[in-house]
């Protein structure tokens, strides 16, 4: 649920009641048209809207209804509702026709099911003056709008840009109201502040399906392959092991690969997808919140309606190229406790490299009105992957402490060997040598050795992809067959390098 004060109290924060009076001074202007509210989650945006709701009909005596798009943020929104005095009835499937409408000022609808009451004419809601929208940037409310032509349409959402690029939201709301930053929602203790984490990951193998964003099918090949699975177990023992960790993925399977991985390893983990039932889904998350530890890998399903204050990592498992869904998955870590300020995001999708920090500024209004100029601008992963610098964790640092210089430039010293008209694969040659230089140097014998170089993988991938963009052969069976080559020359090199030394 969203932040608040104690539920019996129901008091605004400041922030909150000055962005009710700019959209009442909207909402009160002749042809204000629809307007739409962002503000981040974790804003209090249902606190916002129930107080709208209870004021507009106190001062129009006209009818609310708040549109939802799912069940539980049906259930959520009613309950909040209530809180606030407004008298609200749901309409689910299971209410086929309104004869009581008179009783009640203010409804709750599924979007689906309100829709088909009224293609059915089973339902007519009369004397509604004001329409609430919440997570107002999915496009399947479109189709009620023509319903409510003589209300005003009010849409709510933390990101004001539509799902679908052929459907911008400027085209049903004239005016975009900007909520708190999520900055200034740090800075004054509403939301936690995030301790983000990136790792590099190469995306080319994935691909863009019609929606705009990477296909389920080439997600699992990549995230549910061995190496990528190793990587985020990795990433887990180093950054957050033994915290209350949700995990996104973008494939049920890879979330039954992740949950397997991470079951076999020892830890206490659980999966979740939209196959689970009504009672599991509630059991699930039930042993989330009481577990400490707990691990929650799920596929994206717990986006929205979703509220569990004690998260204390996110894993984005996955890549996106949706920013609402980008600021949704992290903002299931975003909640303050007593306990809690602060919270870490891992990142294994380049994610924060295609839509900056979490918490950076953002030209909303500008997003809101030129969609097509934000989209077509967003970094591709080709660029995000020439533009990413390797940083050797601080624990494999520490395996290499006798070594006092661990960088190699692969770029630099293709300049070099390029000016003095060698041929290319020096550069290579250069970085193994180097490689096997800082094995040997911090292992007692070659076994030592052959252990340390087998944790260098990332980075010697990261060095085979640079020299790719360095000769222009970025091909995929091209650099695996490079970075095979590699780590065999490298074997070879520590052993002769130790035979010398007997």
């Amino acid at each position: 649920m969203e932040i608040q004060k104690k539920t019996t109290e129901k008091t605004l924060y400041d922030y909150q009641i000055e962005d009710l009076n700019t959209i009442f001074k909207h909402l009160d202007e002749e042809k204000s048209g629809n307007l739409l509210y962002q503000l981040p989650t974790g804003g209090g945006k249902t606190v916002v809207f129930s107080e709208i709701a209870k004021r507009y009909i106190k001062q129009n005596n006209k009818k609310v209804i708040v549109l939802t798009h799912r069940i539980e943020l049906s259930v959520q929104t009613s309950k909040m509702l209530n809180g606030f005095g407004v008298n609200n009835k749901i309409i689910n499937s299971g209410v086929k026709e309104l004869h009581d409408q008179d009783e009640y000022m203010c409804f709750v609808a599924m979007v689906e099911t309100l829709n088909n009451r009224l293609q059915e004419e089973k339902i007519e809601i009369n004397n509604i003056g004001l329409v609430i929208i919440d997570e107002a940037h999915y496009n399947s409310f479109r189709k009620l709008f023509k319903y409510f032509e003589n209300s005003t349409i009010l849409g709510v959402t933390a990101t004001p840009l539509s799902s679908n690029i052929k459907l911008p939201m400027k085209d049903n709301y004239q005016k975009l109201i900007i909520g708190e930053s999520i900055t200034s929602l740090i800075e004054k203790k509403f939301l936690a502040k995030a301790n983000m984490y990136n790792y590099d990951v190469s995306l080319q193998s994935l691909k863009l399906g019609i929606n705009g964003d990477y296909t389920v099918k080439s997600s699992d090949e990549l995230y549910g392959n061995h190496n990528m699975l190793g990587k985020l177990i990795n990433a887990y023992n180093e950054i957050a092991k033994g915290t209350k960790t949700l995990i996104f993925n973008n494939g049920i399977n890879t979330s039954i690969y992740v949950y397997e991985t991470f079951k076999k390893a020892g830890y206490n983990i659980r999966h979740l997808d939209n196959k689970n039932t009504a009672s599991e889904r509630k059991e699930i998350l039930s042993w989330f919140s009481e577990t400490p530890g707990a691990i929650l890998t799920s596929v994206s399903i717990l986006t929205t309606g979703f509220d569990e204050p004690s998260v204390e990592t996110i894993i984005l498992n996955r890549a996106t190229r949706s920013l609402t869904l980008y600021f949704q998955m992290i903002g299931r870590g975003s909640r303050v406790l007593p306990n809690k300020d602060e919270f870490t995001v891992i990142d294994m999708g380049n994610n924060v490299a295609r839509f900056g920090m979490w918490n950076a500024p953002v030209d909303w209004q500008e997003i809101f009105h030129f969609p097509d100029f934000y989209l077509e601008n967003i970094k591709n992963d080709e660029d995000i992957e020439r533009e990413f610098v390797y940083e050797m964790p601080p624990a494999l640092r520490a395996e290499f402490s006798k070594s006092t210089e661990i960088e190699f430039d692969i770029k630099k010293e293709y300049k070099k060997i390029f000016a003095q008209g060698l041929r290319s694969k020096v550069v290579l040659e250069r970085s193994i040598e180097q490689h096997a230089q800082i094995c040997v140097e911090n292992a007692e014998d070659v076994f030592d050795a052959r252990i340390l170089a087998k944790q260098l993988k990332d980075e010697i991938a990261y060095r085979v992809r640079q020299y790719s963009y360095c000769i222009m052969n970025n091909t995929k069976n091209y650099k695996e067959w490079l970075e095979e080559d590699y780590e065999r020359r490298l074997r070879s090199s520590i052993s002769k390098k130790f035979a010398a030394k007997m």
